[in-house]
């Protein structure tokens, strides 16, 4: 039987080789590493087995980051990118997800589309801190004040946080509350504003935000998760977030020269 562990590193190297269908990444596994994992089990307990192992998975995607020099970087990134979950109108109709998912916009895509938004909060490396997956007619305010809510401790360990963000997160309120977390916010000036301190920096920093999602979208096929319920686009969100996590956390570990490149696990 595939132990835990076994099944977690099955799970990356799916995302790492960019096997989005189960069934051909199962018929592979047999074929080329059957001695690494002599045990594979059949494609419906897999999907059963990783289903049960989101729990496991979003811990080490948390052991990662904590055993990282990244988790001590003070400053943090945050954004949102679209997960798609259904690209007809039956498909929306008769989903499990109804109820979870929503329609969102996607504005760098100029479209609108069905399904949930990431927000993750990571280092300037790429390193995943916090992670959460929402409708996307929820506000991303309210959604990164919940984070922050369930995970006050992370916070807690910084004696101080600048937190880089776009203008969807602008608000007094909201950067009162983050105040109290000890988080200092950077982020654009909307039109009604004078010119923020720091804005100037921000230009490359929006650009090392879109390549973070490019990574997940690009090459790890985030937005063709298969996911078909909540359990499983969640485990599945939570496998692409753990190779990348992994990848960053491995390069750290041997010095490699760029340190969220997936080159060296893709094939």
């Amino acid at each position: 039987m595939l132990t835990d562990s076994e099944l977690v590193c099955v799970a990356v190297a799916q995302a790492m080789l960019g096997f989005t269908s189960e069934a051909h990444w199962l018929r592979y596994a047999r074929k080329h590493l059957r001695d690494l994992f002599p045990y594979l089990p059949q494609q419906s307990g897999y999907n059963k087995r990783l289903r049960a192992a989101l729990g496991l998975v979003k811990r080490v995607i948390r052991m990662l980051a904590t055993s990282s020099d990244f988790w001590l970087d003070d400053c943090w990134i945050v954004d949102s990118t679209p997960v798609p979950c259904g690209m007809s109108r039956p498909t929306v109709k008769r989903s499990d997800l109804a109820g979870w998912a929503g329609y969102g916009y996607c504005a760098s895509h100029s479209r609108f589309y069905w399904g949930l938004k990431l927000y993750l909060v990571c280092t300037p490396a790429g390193m995943p801190i916090l992670w959460a997956l929402a409708d996307p007619k929820i506000g991303e305010r309210e959604v990164l004040a919940a984070m922050l809510e369930v995970d006050a401790g992370v916070a807690a360990e910084h004696d101080g946080i600048l937190l880089i963000c776009d203008k969807g997160f602008a608000g007094r309120d909201f950067e009162t509350l983050l105040g109290e977390y000890g988080i200092t916010m950077l982020r654009p000036s909307r039109k009604d504003e004078k010119r923020r301190y720091g804005e100037p920096m921000l230009k490359k920093v929006r650009q090392l935000i879109e390549s973070v999602n490019d990574t997940l979208k690009g090459q790890l096929d985030l937005e063709d998760h298969g996911g078909r319920s909540f359990q499983g686009v969640a485990v599945r969100v939570a496998q692409r977030v753990l190779a990348m996590a992994a990848a960053i956390w491995h390069n750290n570990a041997t010095n490699a020269p760029i340190t969220r490149s997936l080159i060296a696990y893709d094939h």
